[in-house]
């Protein structure tokens, strides 16, 4: 009998490539704009693989899916707007 994977064990193998890529990323280059909008970008596919699988809002009405997304990108959005203040003050 062949095992076959499930949607979380998929998840979980894709979240663990995106934390090596944000590693990488930041390992690389450090203070450009680009490069924290990469990160937080591979930050925001690995909060939205969270939510539909993890928190299970796959199945969820699309106004939870939506309101969930909506917040997530609020952060992300915001941490971006933080950091690209920081470049440019500098």
């Amino acid at each position: 009998m062949r095992y076959q994977p499930d949607r979380l064990d998929l998840t979980l193998l894709a979240l663990i490539a995106l934390a090596g890529a944000t590693m990488a990323l930041t390992g690389v280059t450090r203070g450009l704009l680009f490069a924290d909008g990469a990160v937080l970008a591979i930050a925001a596919i690995k909060g939205r693989r969270i939510l539909l699988d993890y928190l299970d809002l796959r199945s969820a009405p699309p106004l939870w899916r939506g309101l969930a997304t909506a917040w997530l990108m609020l952060i992300v959005g915001f941490a971006w707007a933080v950091s690209a203040v920081s470049v440019l003050l500098s």
